[in-house]
């Protein structure tokens, strides 16, 4: 599930909450040819670094596997399995897969398809016939490319909060929980992420195989194929010695265990368990038809057709994000604990998977894969030094770049430090990493290049997620200036502070410590000073997100989070 544990926390996640001439240095818009694939042990070096680089060796950590032409060419490890235990991760510590599950899943149900036992648009209501409209038209096909238009369990108020997490969930159960909830869109109209179409992708196949999900999964390909450690969570993880434990936070020191998820309450959509080795193996099987036909696995890996005839790239439980303009095919995953992430690359038959036991770890997984997996195929993300940046130099080029497909980034020096701020997100620090490229560090493989063009004008080339093309934007303007705080008396102060229920989470308002002025915290994130600009109005210090509170006498009766384009009103939870 992405992210089982902070679906609607993307939104929010900024709020953590919430004169001299520059010549271009950008890489080409068109991917370079690979070079020679490096040799096993220069692999292994590099992979080892990227992995010391990424995580602690006394913290969470995470297990990586590279494997090339059906054979495993690397395998690493780095920091704690069990902290307090002192058992550090190996490549055969079990993790949670997240949405990782929903491949397995979908392979279930193009099996089913293969076999005559369903089509791919059958509709929903086929198979349960109680379901409500519009939902009930939705096709298997639908749900399984997230184009159902069902709303996704995990994005309702107070299903991820604590206790609800704890409830065993049988299928049956989970489905009531959505199923009278207000349909998003039209089948078929729009492409969102729902873990709600997985878990009702779990509901068919156990119509159909008159089996649990994961049995009928155990049955026809785990078993059949070796997958020894992958299974459902809820009996997997019960007194298994190799299993990992699953942290909040990236370091020992301010690593906590995680939320409690029983782990029924994933069901398809995110419950299964297992090792990067086996998932390997799976990957292996499936992208060589050992689990479909040809046909069926074509149908896996085509992108989602949408009305208008653009398409979203995502297949039938499988992602279809390029790297380094490399054609790729893979699912990431995240939950309580955990995340993962893993890419199959079929011009050079490359497979890499890691798995972290954090949910908010040091480097992401994905990050981590996407750099292994680049040196793997001999096309690595450009590397960076460190260097001094001149701010003199760089003054013109200060202000604002309109974003592709809106939006726009802010691009800004604050007490001698750089600073790159994108619409509804939090400011992050960028370093000079030469060349007249700027970085941002380890934790993700965005960069830009800074240029004139013909006629003079700043221009900013960004590699979103170190990717090609690069998005080009020329310097609209000056950073506006920020609204000046007021001063509000401490008992106004008062009535804001509080709990609220944005979504599943809980944005908490609370005095800061000299107890002039407050803080927002969202559930798992640090907390932000908020800056009064208005009567009822704050700023996220260091965010583009503004805070509106609700009620003139006594407490606010709720929170409005104004950010990115996007409202959401947060009623205050009672005590």
């Amino acid at each position: 599930m992405r992210n089982l544990a902070r679906m609607t926390g993307h939104a929010l996640a900024a709020v953590a909450l919430l004169a001299a001439s520059l010549p271009a240095a950008a890489e080409s818009a068109a991917p370079a040819a690979p070079a020679a694939t490096p040799a096993k042990e220069d692999l292994r070096k590099l992979a080892d670094a990227v992995l010391a680089e990424s995580y602690a060796a006394d913290g969470p950590g995470a297990a990586v596997v590279v494997m090339q032409g059906g054979k495993i060419v690397y395998t690493g490890a780095r920091g704690m399995a069990d902290i307090a235990g002192g058992k550090p991760i190996t490549p055969d510590t079990v993790f949670r897969l997240g949405s990782i599950t929903k491949q397995f899943a979908a392979a279930v149900i193009v099996q089913l398809a293969q076999e005559g036992k369903l089509s791919l648009d059958d509709p929903l209501s086929k198979f349960l016939p109680v379901y409500p409209q519009p939902g009930a038209s939705a096709t298997v096909r639908q749900l399984l490319q997230h184009t159902s238009g069902i709303q996704s369990y995990t994005e309702m108020p107070g299903v991820m909060n604590p206790v609800s997490t704890a409830i065993p969930r049988t299928t049956e159960t989970l489905v009531a929980l959505f199923k009278d909830a207000p349909a998003v869109s039209k089948p078929g109209e729009v492409w969102a992420y729902n873990n709600s179409g997985y878990v009702l992708i779990g509901a068919i196949i156990e119509k159909v195989t008159g089996k649990a999900w994961h049995e009928a999964l155990e049955e026809r390909i785990t078993r059949p194929l070796g997958l020894a450690s992958i299974r459902d969570g809820v009996a997997g993880e019960a007194a298994n010695p190799a299993m990992a434990q699953g942290y909040t936070g990236e370091a020992t020191a301010a690593a906590a265990k995680s939320q409690y998820i029983h782990m029924s309450a994933p069901g398809a959509a995110g419950s299964l368990i297992g090792t990067v080795g086996d998932l390997a193996k799976w990957a292996q099987a499936l992208h060589h038809g050992k689990v479909v036909d040809a046909a069926h696995y074509a149908m896996m890996i085509a992108p989602t057709q949408l009305p208008a005839g653009e398409t979203a790239p995502y297949g039938l439980g499988l992602g279809l994000n390029p790297l380094r303009g490399h054609a790729a095919v893979g699912h990431s995953g995240g939950i309580f604990g955990f995340e993962t992430d893993s890419i199959y690359l079929p011009e050079a038959d490359v497979f890499v998977a890691v798995f972290a036991n954090s949910d908010e770890p040091r480097t992401g997984a994905g990050v981590v894969m996407r750099r292994i997996a680049a040196a793997a195929i001999g096309d690595p993300y450009p590397a960076f030094t460190r260097t001094a940046p001149d701010l003199a130099a760089l003054e013109p080029f200060f202000g604002v770049y309109p974003v592709t497909g809106g939006g726009e980034r802010r691009f800004y020096a604050k007490d001698g430090k750089l600073y790159s701020q994108r619409s509804g997100s939090r400011a992050l620090e960028v370093f000079a990493g030469g060349d007249n490229r700027f970085f941002y560090g380890p934790s993700t493989l965005s960069w830009f290049a800074l240029r004139r063009d013909a006629d003079g004008t700043p221009v900013m080339d960004f590699a979103p997620n170190g990717e090609t093309p690069l998005q080009t934007a020329k310097r609209a303007g000056p950073i506006p200036p920020e609204a000046a705080a007021v001063a509000v008396p401490r008992e106004v102060l008062e009535r804001y502070a509080g709990s609220y229920a944005l979504g599943p989470f809980t944005l908490t308002i609370a005095f800061t410590a000299d107890g002039t002025g407050l803080t927002g915290q969202l559930t798992g994130q640090p907390p932000i000073p908020l800056i009064p600009t208005g009567e009822g109005e704050f700023k996220a210090d260091g965010v583009e997100a503004r805070l509106i509170f609700e009620g003139s006498e006594g407490p606010a009766t709720a929170v409005t989070l104004d950010q990115g384009g996007m409202k959401q009103r947060a009623p205050r939870k009672g005590d």
